[in-house]
Order: C-alpha cells, then structure tokens, then sequence
C-alpha cells in the first residue's frame, strides 16, 4: 500500500485563487493586484467576488510592486500576483526597494513556474525566481507541494509580517496532502521516515520523491522524504537530523541547480555537517516548449532522475 496516494489532480493556483476569496469575506483589508493574466493566475475569483477591492495594473508589473508597497504603508494586506518570471524578474528593483528593503508585508504570489510551464516555453518558464527572491533580506520563499498545502500557505501569509514570495504551478497536479494538517512556514513536513538515504524536495518534486520512495522501498533502500516548503526561512534543524541521522542528501526542485533549495541545503550542510549530496534540478540551461511532465523527464526533474541521484549519492556516502 503506498504511503501517500493521489486523491484527485488540482492546480496549486486554484488553491491560491480559492484562498484569496476566502481571505476577502474574512479580512476587508485584503486587496489584490494583478496583470494581464487574471484567469490564468486565478485572481479572477477574487475580482468577481470583490471588484471593488482588485487593482489591475495590465502588463506593468514594475507598478504593481509599487502600487503594492504603497498599500501595505497604508494598512492593506495587498496580494500581487502575475506569472513567475515577470512577478520577479522584471520588477526586481522596484520588490528590492520598495518591499524587502522596507520589510513591507506584501505577498508575491506567482504562478506558472518552473518548467512544467510547457507550451509557454522559455521566455514563461521561471526557473530562477527562488535564486532571485532568497537572496533578498526580509524576503520569505515558500513553494507548496499541492493544491491543499498552497490554500493554507496562502491564508497564513496574512499573519506573517514580512515580504513573501509563494510560487504555484500552472498543470493540475497531484493532491495528497491532509486538508485539515498543520501549516507553518520555516516549518518543514517530514512525510515519509528512513535511514539510509533523504531527499528533501520542494514544490511538484515532492511528488515526485514520494514515487520515488517508492521504487527505492522495492530496492530496499530506507529514504526519508522532506517536504521543505518553505526555502528561507529554512528549516536547518531538518535539514542537520537528517543528515545526521541518515548520513546522505538528496534535493529536488523545479528550478535552476544554481541558487535554489539545493544550494540552501548544501550551504547548511558547509557549515553544521559536512555531507553527501545530489542535485535534481535543471542544469544551467533554459527549457523548451512541450507537455510539462515530459520536460521534466528531458531535464533531469522527476521519479526516476531522483532514484538515479540517490544511488548516485549512496555509492559516495559508502566510500566515507
């Protein structure tokens, strides 16, 4: 019987629209900003429910962050949302300046990223937006692992007083997390226990790690599988029992190998317990167009890739 099983296949977005409504009946001083993809990012629940409390801003994103910051200065709870890639890269000074620099508590919630973006191709596929938004002082990254996790990601941003970053995903996507469970940022869920091996994973790859646990538990392989949904804050005392404890690493996420969950573990991992690991990630190289779960295949991101870095990682960890 596997650990965790597909209930049903929903997009994260949703969750975040769905959320966003509930937010408005609940709070009159949440407000939401969008672009000129309203339907695509699901804000669109919002403006119908609250019309008068939607700010479209059209394709000028460097204004939405703005218009944001001046919001927050006021009271408001302002959400602004757009696809990944121009949610963070082209606003980038105006989030820098206006928002982390004056720890204002704006929520960036993007969607559409990383690879499984598909048919958009390159130019939509935001695969550096965790590089460019953790590097930020005052800045929390968070990506949810389904459409469950990311409702409650949302609503709990509300009570957390800082600049937030929140990355969706455009495909429906597997659901298999407790609706009713525990949320907490800088918080990470430790969904499967092992010894011998851990891959802690973010986002879609969560998923992903948890089939693979399931090739590895037929190996005979004892894999420990961390939901690390929150990227910074990050949750070192996880990271530091698991490599204690299971002497082995492996981090996967839908994201350049440069900069992302990866690199934040490896930096714990330099300073606390030096320890073998693998990086499932896109390598340094911008996508394609096509279906998203077969670009994840072509670049390295899903069940199997994971498997191959964990018996990639396991041989290292042998050799010590």
């Amino acid at each position: 019987m596997p650990k965790y099983q597909c209930k049903e296949l929903k997009a994260t977005r949703l969750g975040f629209g769905e959320a966003l409504v509930e937010l408005g009946h609940e709070n009159p001083n949440v407000v939401v900003l969008g672009g000129d993809v309203t339907g695509s990012v699901r804000t669109d629940l919002f403006m119908k429910a609250f019309p008068d409390r939607f700010i479209s801003v059209g394709v000028s994103e460097q204004d939405m962050m703005g218009t944001a910051a001046g919001l927050a200065l006021v009271g408001k709870i302002p959400f602004a949302s757009t696809y990944g890639e121009f949610a963070t890269g082209r606003p980038f000074d105006q989030i820098r300046q206006s928002i982390a620099y004056s720890e204002l508590p704006v929520k960036i919630c993007a969607s559409h990223c990383g690879i499984t973006v598909g048919p958009d191709g390159a130019t939509h596929q935001s695969l550096e937006d965790i590089a460019l938004m953790r590097i930020l002082p005052h800045m929390t990254v968070a990506s949810p692992c389904d459409y469950h996790q990311a409702k409650k990601m949302v609503k709990a941003s509300v009570q957390w007083n800082h600049p937030i970053y929140i990355r969706f995903f455009r495909d429906n996507t597997p659901v298999f997390t407790d609706p009713n469970g525990a949320f907490e940022f800088g918080k990470a869920d430790v969904l499967i226990n092992g010894t011998e091996v851990t891959v802690i994973a973010c986002g879609l790859q969560v998923w992903e790690a948890i089939l693979a646990e399931e090739v590895l538990a037929a190996e005979k392989i004892s894999c420990r599988v961390i939901n690390m949904h929150t990227i910074k804050p990050l949750d070192k005392e996880a990271i530091v029992k698991a490599a204690n404890e299971t002497g082995a690493i492996v981090t996967a996420e839908d994201h350049q190998i440069h900069g992302g969950l990866g690199g934040a573990v490896a930096e714990v991992l330099a300073q606390t317990i030096p320890t073998p690991q693998e990086f499932v990630a896109v390598n340094d190289t911008f996508g394609e167009s096509g279906k998203g779960d077969e670009l994840m295949k072509k670049y390295g991101i899903a069940k199997d890739d994971i498997v191959k870095a964990v018996h990639k990682v396991l041989k290292r960890k042998r050799k010590l």
